[in-house]
């Protein structure tokens, strides 16, 4: 009697083990089909997003909004100016020590790769023209120092830690941003990510 209980148990069991497989592979089947209609409806949207203009902002995936500003020595550079250039903007002041710790990765970063560094001076929130100046000679910074003279860029960016950066790719839309201190080697990788 023992015999055909274990018997019938067993029987059960392989019963219920091959219809549970038959019917999980059915229900894979189901969702695999659902999967594909979910990435052809994006794919059609994507295509559809392609075509519209990137919104002006400061999330990653935004156009950068365009700004103005004199430089140091007195020209004047626009950011759109730069479109097919890949760029990093950098908002910093001269009393900042974090700023100071990534100034000399920057000149490094900017002698060895083919990026525009457009370095944003916080210069309302200096003391005098002089600090920028003797900041850059004792760096010697080769890329354009822009002066924010009136924080209006800043204010555009919404920048409130210091160091903040934003890396703009070709196409104009911010690909990364940073707050406070980049490295070399952060530069270089956020860089060889964008287009």
């Amino acid at each position: 009697m023992k015999k055909w209980i274990l018997i019938v148990i067993v029987v059960g069991m392989v019963g219920w083990a091959v219809y549970d497989f038959i019917n999980s592979n059915s229900q894979t089947s189901e969702k695999i089909d659902k999967m594909d209609t979910i990435k052809e409806v994006e794919a059609e949207s994507e295509g559809a997003e392609n075509t519209e203009e990137p919104v002006i902002g400061l999330e990653v995936g935004n156009m950068a909004p365009d700004f103005q500003l004199q430089t140091l020595s007195g020209d004047n550079v626009k950011l759109s100016d730069f479109r097919g250039n890949r760029v990093m903007i950098n908002f910093w002041a001269t009393w900042c020590p974090p700023c100071r710790a990534e100034m000399p990765d920057m000149e490094k970063f900017h002698q060895d790769k083919d990026v525009v560094i457009l370095a944003v001076n916080l210069t309302d929130a200096e003391s005098s023209i002089e600090d920028v100046e003797d900041f850059s000679d004792e760096y010697k910074l080769t890329f354009p120092i822009l002066m924010d003279t009136n924080l209006d860029v800043a204010d555009l960016y919404m920048i409130q830690p210091i160091p903040t950066t934003y890396m703009v790719d070709s196409n104009g839309l911010i690909s990364y941003k940073a707050f406070g201190a980049m490295n070399y080697d952060l530069m270089v990788q956020e860089y060889e990510k964008m287009e």
